[in-house]
């Protein structure tokens, strides 16, 4: 049984809130931090799971409410899990199209066999600020590297992401598909099973 009926979710991204307030259903309303503070917290963390955490528990305390974080980024084989937790700054802080393009030109010269890549996305649910035992889960999506962006579904760097079961990028993939494909699917399909909703 759901402990509570609203959460926020610790992001300023309209991607993602609409994203994660259609995998939770109607079970619980999903409130943006933006209603709450303009201000994010510093990302200091070396792993996904530790951004995530310090992103709820300060969503937690700012907003009064249960708090959700998703940490979440493309790891790309032949740059050694890069951008990883650093997807969303790669280039600069500069915004979804100058990251992708970073990340083309980057590769530029790589091969289509050395293209492999996984998103990956950490969430952790805190029931209150100080909550000693987060709730925490993981989803990983491979897949690999296009040589163009192809798709303008999505956001980040869907357009570039090839779904090898789909034969498409997540960029073609309709919402709800991509909604039971995703790495963010596959981390919420098991907290909604941790928080008996399924």
């Amino acid at each position: 049984m759901m402990p509570f009926n609203e959460l926020v979710l610790a992001s300023h991204n309209a991607g993602k809130l609409k994203e994660l307030q259609a995998m939770l259903g109607d079970s619980v309303k999903v409130r943006s931090i933006a209603e709450f503070t303009d201000v994010e917290p510093e990302e200091t963390g070396l792993s996904f799971v530790e951004n995530a955490i310090l992103k709820a528990r300060n969503a937690a305390r700012v907003s009064g409410l249960p708090a959700l974080a998703d940490d979440s980024g493309l790891a790309v084989d032949f740059l050694g899990g890069a951008p990883g937790i650093y997807s969303a700054r790669y280039a600069n802080g500069q915004g979804d199209a100058a990251n992708n393009a970073k990340l083309l030109e980057v590769l530029a010269d790589v091969p289509e066999a050395e293209r492999g890549a996984q998103f990956i996305c950490s969430l952790a649910l805190m029931r209150h600020a100080d909550d000693p035992l987060p709730i925490l889960c993981e989803g990983s999506w491979r897949g690999s590297i296009l040589f163009e962006p192809r798709g303008d579904q999505g956001f980040g760097y869907d357009p570039l992401f090839w779904v090898p079961e789909c034969s498409c990028s997540a960029a073609e993939l309709a919402p709800v598909d991509k909604n039971r494909l995703s790495h963010r699917a596959r981390a919420m399909a098991l907290l909604k099973q941790r928080l008996g909703l399924q």
